[in-house]
């Protein structure tokens, strides 16, 4: 895949302003989704009687979703256009979030929410690639810098609003409008889509390899349903069979990906760039990094509201100068600090993040159930400082010495591995969580039980962080901004990046 390139869009054509809106809209509305479900996971569980196992796949079955198909939803707005494949997915992601709104029981909000992560593959590879198309490159610096900010909003709006939305209990429906909230705004993003969007394709778009992403998917899925039901169900021979099963299916996934790329030049997964030291250890960083978040984020959410008994505003707000942090020392690393430190700005930020985990670790025991949201502000922005010096510059720097003609395919890669470590450590919350609690507690012993399983599962987040400082001693020492705007999209979820674009006369709508 060759470097991205677009025709410069005319001086005049302002509606290319619009369109940007339009995508980043999108854009907002999925990275607000993931974090805005996390807050309402507890009042979803105590209204909906959804079980454990439910309740992690309510979270690790969109995140599954979204990893299996994001390299697919790419090439195929390649291929049949990008306006086309982002109308689609807005409209799936849309559909499916009304579906989660009105689920009837835990069954149907765990099928909608696959339904959703799957749209989101349509729609999120789209965003970068219509930017691509819309705007001649002396812009783009400027669009990703927008870019950069959308993400800082959404971290911090994301938690707040979800807080917001199920203390209201808006019309009585407690948890739902955290779904129902995207059908105006996925609505009216496809309305004004269809009209102010341009269409775009590759003119050499690779083609799609479906039974690639089956593969994935059959894989995945073998790992993850043992780990979360197996606590459930006693942990069952036919668990141990179906994970060690996951792993033939993952050699056999590689096999059939050299096959393919003899064949047709058109893998799932470039196996070649796993010969580049500094992207397999970055693949890896980003991979166990994904385990640590989605571990975290859900148990620390099951710790203030059901182990503390917070309600969903102060869990909420208790989050804020995390987020904060994050979004400061994000735009920090990539501005200032990485251009003369380099890789060791990544690896500060794991130690950082590390010592914030072990603080916190600390403060759990020390103060129990007395704990207050201010005293967890210390340990909260010492992680977040350290999670914002790792995320904003960790592509550019798995990117730095990856070929130019694979830096697409690289970056979708990234962002999907990603993915499935998030679903990976959703799924893990079976066993480094939920196995330290009881399955019958007395009122009186929730809380201290939960405090336990929290500083239970804190030690293996701490754990992972010192794996992720080893492994960060394969990048390079300097990483070098080649790809064009990956330093800007950084931000952003990484997609993956689109061969040179040919436009096509804009279609008006009917009427």
């Amino acid at each position: 895949m060759t470097t991205p390139t677009a025709l410069p869009a005319p001086p005049s054509d302002r509606t290319r302003w619009l369109a940007l809106a339009i995508v980043m809209t999108a854009a907002f509305m999925d990275l607000v989704d993931v974090t805005i479900v996390n807050i309402a996971i507890p009042s979803i569980q105590r209204n909906e009687h959804a079980s454990v196992g439910q309740i992690q796949w309510i979270t690790a079955g969109y995140a599954l979703a979204f990893a299996a198909g994001l390299i697919t939803g790419g090439r195929l707005g390649d291929i049949h256009g990008r306006k086309r494949l982002f109308l689609v997915g807005i409209g799936g992601f849309t559909l499916a979030s009304a579906l989660c709104g009105f689920a009837v029981n835990p069954e149907m909000l765990v099928a909608s929410r696959f339904l959703q992560g799957g749209m989101a593959a349509l729609m999120v590879p789209q965003v970068l690639s219509i930017v691509h198309a819309t705007f001649p490159a002396h812009e783009r610096g400027k669009v990703f810098g927008l870019f950069g900010a959308i993400v800082g909003l959404g971290a911090v709006s994301g938690p707040l609003l979800g807080a917001l939305l199920t203390e209201w209990n808006l019309f009585g429906l407690e948890w739902r409008p955290i779904f129902l909230i995207n059908l105006p705004v996925g609505v009216l993003a496809w309305l004004l889509g269809r009209r102010f969007i341009t269409e775009s394709r590759a003119p050499k778009a690779l083609k799609l390899d479906l039974v690639g992403v089956a593969l994935v998917t059959l894989g995945l899925l073998m790992l993850l349903y043992p780990l979360i039901r197996g606590r459930e169900l006693g942990w069952p021979l036919w668990g141990y069979v179906s994970m060690a099963g996951a792993l033939v299916v993952f050699a056999g996934l590689v096999a059939y990906e050299r096959r393919k790329a003899a064949r047709d030049g058109s893998p799932l997964v470039e196996l070649s760039l796993f010969r580049v030291k500094s992207f397999a250890a970055g693949i890896a960083v980003q991979t166990v990094f994904g385990v640590a978040l989605g571990i975290f984020f859900l148990v620390w959410t099951l710790y203030m509201q059901v182990g503390l008994g917070w309600s969903p505003l102060r869990a909420g707000l208790t989050g804020v100068p995390f987020s904060l942090a994050v979004s400061t020392a994000a735009g920090l690393s990539v501005q200032q600090l990485v251009p003369r430190f380099g890789r060791k700005v990544l690896q500060a930020g794991a130690l950082v993040m590390g010592a914030g985990v072990l603080l916190y670790l600390w403060e759990a025991g020390h103060y129990g159930l007395a704990i207050a949201s201010w005293q967890m502000a210390l340990p909260l922005v010492v992680m977040g400082l350290g999670m914002g010096l790792i995320v904003a510059p960790l592509t550019d720097a798995v990117l730095s010495e990856v070929p130019r003609e694979h830096a697409g395919s690289a970056s979708g890669l990234i962002n999907t591995v990603q993915q499935m470590g998030n679903a990976l450590g959703l799924g893990l919350v079976a066993v480094v969580f939920y196995g330290q609690i009881g399955d019958r507690l007395a009122p009186d012993r929730v809380g201290p039980a939960f405090v336990h399983a929290f500083q239970h599962a804190l030690w293996y987040v701490a754990g992972i962080m010192g794996v992720i400082f080893l492994l960060m001693s394969a990048l390079p020492k300097r990483p070098a901004q080649h790809v064009e705007g990956a330093g800007e999209e950084t931000p952003v979820q990484a997609v993956e990046a689109t061969p040179a674009v040919e436009r096509e006369p804009e279609p008006q709508p009917a009427g």
